[in-house]
């Protein structure tokens, strides 16, 4: 367990012994006013990658508290890096009141990433031989076998606006990416390391993909894309951290242009919300489609995923934090994905510390995705010395299933500090992923 992990488990503890131990656990919440801010630090260390520090916070403004516990301006920042170049580097703002009747959403991010997982096309269709990448097997290749390297600098603008129907809204949204691609800096992460922990210089999953053809010349180095995207929200929630009843369905169209890659992609989500127990126990689920319905994408913008409003630093799909918890990110890719995820929500604790609203929360669910439109895989270019059988499987992709928990500690309902753990059901999806954040996946 990372230092990182620690401080938060340390955190939930202290807490919820704050709790026991006598503080006021009225579940009457105090209306909050003017400036309130939480922050984590975030500190890690990963063999290849090296250690991880830095820091992120969100500040939000509840002004005369009128509108809480929707706040009229929320800044978010987030400083973390490792020492081998991966890191994290964005500001995020969003609010329904610097401009009238509009929601405007602000996010800039620098996102360098030296080992970015890639695991090939069309989910199940792509064989995940984990001991390619564990260095305790016979088999072991490399551990960066299922990686490569991408550099993104991204700027999105989000608009959302009364349509005049009720609890219909409309949206648009720029996004600026400038995306760089290339194979692991093998030379650049093994600085500082000796013996066995020295990474092979030998060709990855993306090298191959390369030299085979599969992965095409004006796809290897990556480029500058500018997205449009407008569609309809129809929202009906209570309460936009954590909703306890309500609907929140979009469908938004984008349109990406790049001089060698021009493509539409749609994105249909549905989210709702129901009340088992008031104020404490509520059952939530979200269906979603995301594809290609004209024009071909390079396939670093494959994971991308399309949302009206999206507050995390990262959109990459199917697997990770952010879809399907529990199955290694980016392991399912194509044209085209549904996803789904289920998951009770259990408030088991509501107090008062320090004129802060709290609350504690449990979160068993289950995680589902597949791929549903394939993306071609051009196999003349593999040498027939190569044992194909060993790269790919025949057949549609089937479904991942993923299931665990998750535990929440929340401050003033919009500062949740975010912890789950998941598990594949399927060996080749991965073992388990452990992850640390804010906010709930939907």
């Amino acid at each position: 367990m990372n230092v990182f992990k620690k401080l938060s488990v340390g955190l939930c503890i202290a807490l919820l012994a704050l709790n026991l131990m006598g503080q006021d656990s009225t579940k009457t919440e105090k209306i909050k006013t003017g400036w309130n801010f939480g922050a984590i630090p975030v500190i890690s260390y990963n063999t290849d990658l090296g250690l991880q520090y830095g820091a992120l916070t969100n500040i939000y403004n509840y002004g005369d508290g009128k509108a809480y516990p929707m706040y009229y301006h929320s800044f978010y920042a987030e400083v973390s890096m490792y020492t081998k170049g991966s890191g994290i580097f964005r500001v995020f703002y969003d609010s329904k009141f610097l401009i009238p009747n509009i929601r405007f959403t602000a996010d800039m991010a620098y996102l360098p990433d030296q080992a970015l997982d890639f695991y090939g096309f069309n989910g199940a269709q792509s064989v995940f031989n984990k001991d390619w990448a564990d260095d305790t097997s016979d088999s072991y290749k490399t551990r960066m076998f299922y990686k490569h390297r991408r550099n993104m600098f991204r700027t999105k603008l989000d608009f959302q606006g009364k349509t005049g129907l009720k609890n219909l809204n409309w949206a648009a949204g720029l996004v600026l990416n400038n995306i760089v691609v290339s194979t692991v800096d093998i030379e650049k992460l093994n600085k500082g390391k000796e013996g066995d922990k020295v990474l092979p210089d030998t060709n990855t999953l993306f090298d191959n993909y390369v030299e085979w053809g599969i992965i095409k010349p004006k796809e290897t180095t990556g480029g500058f894309f500018t997205s449009l995207k407008a569609g309809v929200v129809f929202d009906t929630r209570d309460n936009e951290p954590n909703p306890m009843k309500g609907i929140w369905s979009e469908a938004v169209v984008s349109q990406t242009i790049n001089g060698d890659f021009n493509y539409t992609r749609v994105a249909l989500t549905h989210r709702q919300y129901f009340t088992l127990v008031k104020n404490q126990l509520s059952f939530a689920y979200r269906l979603g489609y995301q594809g290609i319905i004209a024009g071909e994408a390079p396939f670093y913008g494959l994971p991308e995923m399309v949302f009206s409003y999206l507050p995390s630093s990262t959109s990459d799909g199917l697997g990770g934090s952010k879809s399907v918890r529990g199955m290694v990110r980016n392991r399912v890719v194509g044209n085209g994905v549904v996803y789904g995820n289920l998951e009770l929500r259990w408030k088991f604790t509501q107090f008062t510390v320090a004129n802060q609203n709290i609350y504690l929360a449990l979160s068993p669910f289950m995680d589902l995705g597949k791929v549903v439109q394939e993306r071609e895989v051009d196999k003349s270019g593999i040498d027939p010395s190569v044992d194909q059988s060993q790269y790919f499987n025949e057949g549609k992709d089937e479904l991942h299933i993923t299931y665990g928990a998750g535990f929440r500690i929340a401050m003033n309902q919009n500062f949740i500090i975010a912890c789950d753990a998941g598990f594949p059901a399927n060996k080749e999806d991965g073992s388990m992923g452990l992850y640390i954040g804010l906010n709930w996946l939907f």
